[in-house]
Order: C-alpha cells, then sequence, then structure tokens
C-alpha cells in the first residue's frame, strides 16, 4: 500500500465536502477521512460569494476530515463550479511546408498553442482547448497524428473557457485557510473520473452532476469530452421553491424534500401528508406529499428540459449508446431517473463511486453526492504516475507535467496555470 495520501475538497452550495484517499495495493482508494460542514451561505451557484463563510466551512470539513483519519492535511485538491465554465467547438489548420515528413509532437503542440489565441467574451479566458480529432489533407482521420506525412493538417478542439476571478477567489479561501491548492479541478469531470468507466467513456455517454447551485453536464464519445454546459439550477431553487409554495422555513422545505420529495407525481400517494411544525408555537402544517411533488416536479422537470436542449445542441444525442449518468446530492431525489429517461430519451443510472472504493470509511462515501470529491482524490492519484511531475513535499507548490494518458489529462491544469503566471490577469488591467 502507498504511504501517499490525497485530500479533495468540493466546496458546494449547500455544503463543504472533504476527503482524505490512500490508494491500496489493488489500486483502489481507502477512505480514511470524511468532513461536511454546511455552506451557511457563502456560495452561490457554485461559485463563493462570500470570503468569510466559505473558509469557516472549509476549516471546518478540513478539520473534521484530520481528526478522523489522525492526518495533518497541507494539500488539497479542489474543485470548481459554476456558470461561468462554457465550452465551444473550435477547428484549427495548419499548412505543412513539407507534406512528405511525419508530423511530428512540436508541430502538434504549436498548432494546440495557436487556439488559445483565438478571441473569447470579456472577462473570461481559454482553460484548456482538447484535441478531439485530426484530418490529415482531407481525407485522413486520426487521434494521433504523429509520424503521418500530409500537406494540410486538421483538428476540431473543444475549448472550455472560465472566469480567472473564479479561480483566485477559491485559491485565496483554500489559503486563507491555512492550505495549499495543489490543483484546481473542474467539477463535472472529476465526478466523471469517479463514476465512468474507460468503456463507458468510448462507447458514448453524458455525466449529468445535479448540485445544490447547479446541474452540470458532460458529454463523451470514443474515450473524449464532446460538450460541457452549466445549467445555473439545482436542488437549493427547488428547496426555495417549497419554502415559498407552503410558507415553511428554508430548512423545513430542504429536510421534506430530501425525505419526501418525489420529482414525479405518479410517484406518491394520494392520501400521505407531511406534518411540518408550527414556528414560535404556531399550528403545525399539513402538506400533501402530492401537492409536494408537484412542486418539485414543475421545477425538476424545468432543468432536465434545459439539459435535454443542451444535448440537442451538442449534437451527440444519437450517440449516446450509454445515456446518462446522474450523480450529485440531487441524484438522490426520488423518481428523478425516470423523470430524465422521459424527457431525454436516454436509458439513466444512478452513478456511485464504488468501483474506486477499497476499504476504510466506505458506507460514508457510497453516494452520488460524494462523486466529485472521491474525483478529485482520484486525479491526484493520477498526477502521481510515472509520466507526471510531482514534489514529495506535500507543503510546496505541485507542478504537473500533462500527460497522454488518463480521462483527466490535457484538461486540467488550467486554471492553476494562470493563477501562477502573474502576467494571467493582465486582461483585467
Amino acid at each position: 500500500m502507498s504511504n501517499k495520501l490525497i485530500v479533495g475538497l468540493d466546496i458546494g452550495t449547500t455544503k463543504v465536502c472533504a476527503i482524505v484517499g490512500q490508494k491500496n495495493e489493488n489500486g483502489k482508494i481507502n477512505i480514511l477521512g470524511v468532513g461536511s460542514e454546511p455552506s451557511l451561505g457563502g456560495v452561490m451557484r457554485g461559485e463563493v460569494a462570500n470570503i468569510s463563510k466559505t473558509v469557516d466551512a472549509i476549516k471546518g470539513a478540513i478539520a473534521k476530515a484530520s481528526k478522523i483519519s489522525n492526518v495533518d492535511i497541507a494539500a488539497v485538491y479542489v474543485g470548481i463550479a459554476g456558470e461561468h465554465i462554457k465550452s465551444f467547438q473550435q477547428t484549427g489548420v495548419r499548412i505543412r511546408e513539407n507534406s512528405e515528413t511525419g508530423i511530428t509532437k512540436a508541430e502538434l503542440l504549436e498548432m494546440n498553442t495557436e487556439q488559445y489565441r483565438i478571441a473569447v467574451e470579456p472577462g473570461s479566458k481559454i482553460l484548456h482547448a482538447l484535441a478531439q480529432e485530426y484530418t490529415i489533407d482531407n481525407r485522413f482521420n486520426s487521434k494521433e497524428p504523429e509520424g503521418m506525412p500530409g500537406t494540410k493538417l486538421e483538428c476540431k478542439y473543444h475549448v472550455v473557457t472560465g472566469r480567472i476571478s473564479a479561480a483566485r477567489t477559491i485559491q485565496q479561501c483554500v489559503e486563507t485557510s491555512g492550505l495549499i491548492a495543489t490543483d484546481i479541478i473542474v467539477e463535472p469531470i472529476a465526478s466523471a473520473l469517479a463514476v465512468l468507466s474507460t468503456e463507458e467513456l468510448e462507447a458514448g455517454i453524458a455525466i449529468l452532476d445535479i448540485g445544490g447551485g447547479t446541474t452540470d453536464l458532460a458529454i463523451f464519445h470514443n474515450g473524449k469530452i464532446r460538450h460541457t454546459a452549466v445549467i445555473p439550477f439545482g436542488g437549493e431553487i427547488i428547496t426555495a421553491d417549497i419554502a415559498e409554495a407552503f410558507g415553511i422555513l428554508p430548512k423545513q422545505a430542504e429536510m421534506i424534500k430530501v425525505k419526501h420529495g418525489h420529482a414525479l407525481v405518479e410517484g406518491t400517494k394520494s392520501n400521505e401528508v407531511i406534518i411540518v411544525p408550527g414556528i414560535n408555537d404556531r399550528k403545525p402544517k399539513q402538506i400533501m406529499v402530492r401537492n409536494l411533488a408537484h412542486v418539485i416536479h414543475a421545477r425538476m422537470n424545468e432543468i432536465i428540459e434545459m439539459v435535454s436542449d443542451e444535448i440537442d445542441i451538442s449534437g451527440y444525442k444519437n450517440k449516446l449508446n450509454l445515456g446518462i449518468v446522474l450523480t450529485g446530492g440531487g441524484a438522490q431525489l426520488n423518481d428523478l431517473s425516470q423523470l430524465v429517461e422521459y424527457i431525454t430519451h436516454c436509458d439513466v443510472k444512478i452513478g456511485l463511486p464504488d468501483p474506486h472504493l477499497g476499504k476504510g470509511l466506505i458506507e460514508e462515501v457510497r453516494s452520488p453526492m460524494f462523486a466529485t470529491c472521491i474525483g478529485l482524490v482520484l486525479k491526484g492519484f493520477e498526477d502521481m504516475e510515472p509520466n507526471n511531475e510531482k514534489t514529495n513535499n506535500p507543503k510546496e507548490k505541485v507542478k504537473t507535467k500533462n500527460n497522454s494518458g488518463g480521462l483527466l489529462s490535457g484538461f486540467l491544469g488550467g486554471f492553476k496555470k494562470w493563477m501562477d503566471d502573474d502576467s494571467a490577469m493582465d486582461d483585467f488591467k
């Protein structure tokens, strides 16, 4: 068993979660410590809105995970989300002077670098340009064109953009908490690492991560990420709808949503009633479970319709051979799989991190709500593979060399690169 530890930190809209993991001899993750703390308004729709509240939540989650694992936590892999993360497709073209020589790795890298010079909306910067497929002389398609002769080299790229200020705020929160952000990871991709297999990525699949503030979509086909989108609504807005509809407190609305909520009215009993205690000696309220389902269904139907539209926009709807995998805390809502299947016409299943779990606090994290945090831990161990260079001192900043394998290689580290580069903020001067 390796003695190296990785800590994942998921800063979510409803909670901040920290997980301490250690890889065992079978390549699975032993869970040594878990800590969770309510965000208490520090995060809104996936982005930090109040630094002091977020720092308090981070400290609380880290302290709990540290106490349980008996580990002094110094560095973390942290997730980033929010509707500021966007993507689009871009085609790069390169005319080669000597068509008889083989295409070199240097040419591919230079072509990739050129994609970072394309214009994006003000306040945003390109996080990464992901090569999809190459075309040589308009006829030969290849994922790996190195060594092939040809004159005209084209490549389709999946370009992901984000707001640097959002990453800087996360870094500030982490550092104020006394930690180092080893890397900042786009959350739906971390979730995919936790719940999707290589075979699923090849066959064609979408992951739908339903969090408190946002619903994140990522589509994969032939082993490559093809489309990403962020829907600016999640479980928190459903809670707000319930509180407003029945005149109860948000914490009461959250409780009955979790315990009695259904995404489909047909899944409820017509005579089932929930009793919600009154406030300050007021009479308790009686809420029909069926009426609760009507409120939840209305909003959830809207969110999944937006997801369905994004799948249509991606152009990969007919290539999702293995359908959609639901994860995140919102995936636990009763009857949600049936609703998603009805609207998208895709097969649906709940994604759990089970295949990657070894021993330790397994029952505590065997839930879709911990998929992102488990994925962050897995990303850390992926960085320790031989093709990556890492410092052995957890208190030193980590420098990553992108490798050619792994689900997340070539995708992540972009935000970290911006933060470590003083020139990255020139766009905002």
